[in-house]
């Protein structure tokens, strides 16, 4: 089986998060994919980002609907900070009989020199890029040519907006599913 590993915070997971993973089982690109709730991103600001499990909760909520997309917890158990190629080789060690292609975002691509062992990354494992506005993928390309950028949609919102819409009151149902709508306004998260 082929397996696309789809890594975040999902803080919260929004439906931009489950339009490009069902994406890329609908296309054929992947036969599933993988969510993996990362508990700590090296690369990103830490001061906002509740519990993993309650994000985790949210994940499983979000996809129950499809059994192409599964949720994992592996970097709970792994050393903080969570790193990619640490994974990757957990996986690859745990699950060799599947292949395993990563998706990240275009701007994740433009800071992909920064990832640990990202060298080895792109040798062991095949990376699609989904475009995100403001980062221009044509300069990505020309210095990772083994990228594949996918021709999605572009998904124009992000996790911290709907945070920030939270805390405002503003109405954020049409960016969650509705199962985890009802679960951040019952446990009244990012208020």
């Amino acid at each position: 089986m082929h397996v696309g590993l789809y890594f975040g915070s999902f803080n919260p997971i929004h439906l931009g998060h489950l339009q490009l993973a069902e994406y890329l089982t609908n296309n054929a690109l992947v036969d599933e994919v993988w969510l993996i709730v990362s508990p700590c991103n090296p690369l990103k600001n830490q001061t906002e980002l509740l519990d993993e499990h309650i994000r985790l909760q949210m994940v499983e909520l979000s996809i129950a609907h499809n059994p192409r997309l599964k949720v994992s917890d592996v970097e709970f158990n792994l050393p903080v900070p969570s790193y990619t190629i640490d994974t990757l080789r957990f996986f690859f060690s745990n699950y060799s009989q599947h292949s395993f292609s990563l998706l990240i975002g275009s701007d994740n691509a433009l800071l992909f020199d920064h990832w640990r062992d990202y060298r080895a990354i792109l040798t062991n494992c095949p990376v699609f890029v989904y475009p995100r506005r403001g980062y221009d993928f044509n300069s990505v390309a020309t210095i990772y040519p083994q990228m594949q950028l996918l021709s999605t949609p572009y998904y124009d919102i992000s996790s911290s907006e709907i945070r920030a819409d939270i805390a405002q009151k503003k109405d954020v149902s049409q960016w969650l599913h509705s199962d985890v709508l009802k679960f951040i306004e019952e446990k009244e998260l990012y208020f």
